[in-house]
This record gives C-alpha cells, sequence and structure tokens, in this order.
C-alpha cells in the first residue's frame, strides 16, 4: 500500500474525528461524509479535508473507506442504502468497518461487498477519543493475512496496537469480547461504589482498596476521575452505546450458544438506567445514578 492515500471516512463522531485527526497528521488526504451526527469539523476542513454531501460521493472520491458508526444498522444504512457507498464502490476498493457490529451481520456485509466487486475489513476499536487524536488506539482486525499486511500501514496512522484477530467476522467478535468484559467490570465497580457510599466509606479509601488489590486496572482509572472530582471525562462512552453494545454481546453468545448468565444481570442493568432518561449521560455516572435508585428503593 502507498505511504499516502486519499481516505473516505464516514462518522466523524468523537472516535471518527480522532481518527481524522491521526490520518491527516500522517499527510494521508481525507473526505468526509458531511452529516449532523459529526463532530465540529471546521479544524479538519482548514488541514486539508473535505466535506461531501453523499456515502456514494466519498467512495467515488476516495482510494479506500473507512466506516466508523455506531453500530450494525449504521453501517447497512451507509453501505446499501440510495448514495451509499456501493453505488460509488470502485473495484477492489476497501471497506473498513471500525464500527461495533453483531459478526453473524459482519460476515453478511462482507459477502455484499464482496459481490459488488469490493474488499472488507473489519477493525474494532478500543481506546477512547483521546487515544483516537493521538493515533494511539487499539485495533482488532478481521481479515485474510494478505489484506491485513495491506493495511497495516494504514492503520499504523492512528493505532498503536493493531492486532490480527483472524477471518472476516474475528475483529467484531473480539471487540464485543473485550466490551463486555470493560462495560461488565464498570457495572460492578459503579455497584460496589454506590453501596460503598452508601455505607460511609470515604472514595479516597475505596480506591485505594481497590487499587491495591483484585479491583486495579484500567477501568477502575477511568472510573477514579469522577470518584474523585466528579468528572466522568475518563471514559467518554454514554451509556446509551453501553446497552447497545452488551445487547450486540447477548446476541453473539445466543448465536454461539454460549452461557449468558452474567450478560443478561449486566444488560438489564444499563436496559434500567437508559430506560429511566439517562442513556445520554457518560459511563461513570453509573455511579451516582446506582446511588439514586437505591436510595429510591423501599
Amino acid at each position: 500500500m502507498t505511504t499516502s492515500l486519499h481516505v473516505g471516512l464516514i462518522g466523524v463522531g468523537l472516535m471518527g474525528h480522532g481518527i481524522a485527526t491521526s490520518l491527516l497528521r500522517a499527510d494521508h488526504r481525507l473526505s468526509f461524509l458531511d452529516h449532523p451526527g459529526n463532530q465540529p469539523s471546521d479544524d479538519l476542513i482548514d488541514k486539508g479535508a473535505s466535506a461531501l454531501t453523499s456515502a456514494r460521493e466519498v467512495a467515488e472520491t476516495a482510494d479506500l473507506v473507512i466506516l466508523c458508526v455506531t453500530g450494525t444498522p449504521q453501517v447497512e444504512s451507509v453501505l446499501f442504502d440510495e448514495g451509499g457507498v456501493l453505488e460509488g464502490l470502485k473495484p477492489g476498493q476497501i471497506v473498513v468497518d471500525c464500527s461495533t457490529a453483531i459478526p453473524s451481520s459482519t460476515q453478511a456485509i462482507d459477502a455484499r461487498v464482496r459481490e459488488a466487486g469490493g474488499r472488507f475489513v473489519d477493525a474494532a476499536m478500543t481506546r477512547t477519543p483521546k487515544e483516537a487524536a493521538e493515533g494511539r488506539l487499539n485495533l482488532i482486525v478481521g481479515a485474510d493475512q494478505a489484506l491485513f499486511d495491506e493495511l497495516k500501514p494504514l492503520f499504523g496512522a492512528f493505532a498503536e496496537h493493531i492486532t490480527h484477530g483472524g477471518p472476516v467476522g474475528a475483529g467484531h467478535t473480539l471487540k464485543l469480547l473485550h466490551n463486555f468484559v470493560s462495560l461488565g467490570f464498570t457495572a460492578v465497580l459503579a455497584e460496589a461504589s454506590a453501596a460503598s457510599r452508601r455505607a460511609g466509606i470515604d472514595d479516597a479509601v475505596l480506591l485505594e482498596v481497590l487499587g491495591n488489590g483484585g479491583g486495579g486496572g484500567v477501568v477502575l482509572e477511568r472510573l477514579r476521575p469522577f470518584l474523585t472530582d466528579a468528572d466522568p471525562s475518563g471514559f467518554r462512552f454514554s451509556l446509551s452505546n453501553s446497552l447497545k453494545d452488551v445487547g450486540y454481546y447477548q446476541s453473539m453468545s445466543e448465536d454461539l450458544g454460549a452461557s449468558r448468565q452474567l450478560s443478561q444481570a449486566i444488560t438489564r442493568l444499563y436496559q434500567d438506567i437508559v430506560d429511566a432518561g439517562h442513556g445520554e449521560r457518560l459511563v461513570p455516572e453509573l455511579v451516582s445514578l446506582l446511588g439514586e435508585s437505591q436510595s429510591e428503593q423501599p
């Protein structure tokens, strides 16, 4: 793959904006879909990016297309709807799906892209918008080895750790496994923190005990700013997106015939919080929301 590419990006949200920034910093050219859900993009245009009005135009203009949208329905829409990517797809063009999606749907999407003459890769992301802007995401890639090797230099523009998970679908499978563990740990730590506050334990003491023992790790550090300073920015991920991801994990595990006992309880917790109208709150706020729900119990 050549050093500099013209990348088409669909989805300039919190993560997509960081990817766009990193691609431009690495001297790639960039076109993106102008969409109301984007983050402010004047800074990208100032650096040479161009905004286009349809996914078809993005595909027609770019060497390859990166999707950074919410999930399976949005991926299917930008690819297959009227004016979508497939209408502008060039022979052999690569579509890289960085969303979080259900693996069975990923494999079906791969088949449709290949039928249209393109090539498809799932490259699921972990980490946060901060690392996206720094070019330090983790990527988990589903692709054959040759295509993975072809894309790895491009991925290096916005990712620090790049793992080849296996064939198409493996990236999204591993992402759902990862997010179930991460959001499951979050639910456990948030519920424990709410109970700790109810017991009158100082947050700093709880953090010290957990950090020095079995509760230490990345998730605790993402929650730490909220517990110390009521700052939720350490984990900039909404509770509605959390519910989506654990729901996707439920669907995947059902497809696999795997045990779902814990995931059912965790999904129910997130579902209850979202149903109560808190879907747009950030994940660390689960601590205080669970504390409120506890205080309301008879």
